[in-house]
């Protein structure tokens, strides 16, 4: 028996196909959905920026050299003035005991009075071990920068370089680092040699290897 066919366009629920019709029913032979339609492009945001965005004023060299006063560990940066603990004494007194204790010791803020038996470094081993000025930092200097720059935490910097001296000097000596009648200025601060000195090394992972 022969099978006649025949081409026959159906549109069911807005598809369209065209169809093959013998004596054996309709053979779909491809079906197309209506073209979505095109979707707006976001606009490109401009690629030339505003010199400015008129927000803030340039610093003033008065406000950048406020700012400039980080000291090195060679002691660079360390401004004039002078101070031996018999000067920082009152000034712990009235402004760091009560975070630090009466002498440094007691908190309830971190501890910044005493040595490890040896003047071992036990911190990799003791999380727990307290790094005290004494115990932990590596150099003097350091010292003067984070008082100046940091402390009080309620008015940092407002204490006068003299004052910042005579603070140093004060818990230099509570640490046995200095003696009581020592004076600490922009030269003899960086001669005092703490213990903890040598146990800091440059990092030098991550850098290129050559």
């Amino acid at each position: 028996m022969k099978m006649t066919l025949v081409l026959r366009v159906v549109a069911i629920g807005g598809l369209s196909g065209i169809c093959l019709v013998g004596n054996r029913g309709a053979v779909p032979l491809a079906a197309q959905a209506p073209a979505a339609p095109a979707k707006s492009q976001p606009a490109r945001p401009s690629s030339k920026e505003p010199a400015t965005f008129g927000i803030g004023r340039p610093a003033t060299p008065a406000e950048i050299a406020a700012l400039d006063i980080d000291v090195g560990p060679d002691g660079a940066g360390l401004p004039p003035g002078r101070g031996a603990s018999a000067d920082g004494a009152p000034i712990y007194a009235a402004r760091c005991a009560a975070c630090h204790g009466k002498t440094g010791k007691e908190g309830p803020n971190d501890v910044l009075v005493g040595r490890v038996p040896g003047d071992a470094f036990p911190f990799a081993r003791d999380p727990r071990a307290p790094k005290t000025i004494g115990s932990y930092w590596p150099y003097a200097t350091t010292v003067f920068d984070y008082v100046r720059r940091a402390m009080p935490p309620d008015a940092p910097g407002s204490l006068r370089d003299n004052e910042v001296y005579g603070l140093v000097a004060y818990l230099l000596f509570l640490n046995e680092l200095i003696p009581a009648d020592a004076v600490i200025d922009q030269s003899s601060l960086p001669k005092v040699t703490m213990p903890a000195r040598d146990r800091f090394v440059p990092d030098t992972r991550g850098r290129p290897k050559f």
